[in-house]
């Protein structure tokens, strides 16, 4: 299996210069993806009942639990690639 890193880098480059600001569970899935590939299972407390964002980010980055990071850094790639089209 190849080692998907440099691309997984230069994916999470080339997703800043997207034209248009994706709708918020794509932001979320990108997100999970990238912790997910980058960092493994999710780690630390969840934030508090009234950090909505920070927990809408947690729990998505806690759905992932258990995905070998290169198969997040695969799905990371396919998604940005899919949303620079």
């Amino acid at each position: 299996m190849t080692d998907l890193r440099p691309e997984f880098e230069q994916a999470a480059e080339d997703i800043q210069k997207l034209g248009e600001r994706p709708d918020n569970d794509t932001l979320l899935k990108l997100y999970a993806l990238y912790k997910q590939g980058s960092e493994g299972d999710v780690h630390g407390q969840q934030p508090g009942f009234f950090d909505f964002i920070g927990t809408a980010k947690y729990e998505a980055w806690a759905k992932l639990r258990g995905v070998d990071g290169e198969e997040a850094r695969r799905r990371y790639i396919e998604l940005v690639r899919e949303l620079l089209g």
